[in-house]
């Protein structure tokens, strides 16, 4: 979960991590560019950037767009 608790990250067997708003259940985002099942995501502090973990020992890191 972000900081503020209203977006929940997710990682999928599908290589993409996607943002969703908690109230509404909608899909904020997708992130593609992993090449193996995300296995790990976690917000910065701040809720500014999402670091993602995969498979293949690949760590990204997103920026996320305020609403």
């Amino acid at each position: 979960f972000s900081p503020d608790g209203k977006i929940l990250s997710s990682g999928s067997l599908d290589t993409t991590v996607k943002l969703w708003d908690v109230e509404s259940g909608k899909e904020l985002r997708t992130f593609s560019g992993h090449t193996g099942v995300v296995y790990s995501v976690s917000f910065s502090p701040n809720g500014k950037l999402l670091a993602s973990g995969d498979a293949d020992g690949m760590v990204k890191l997103w920026g996320i767009p305020e609403k």
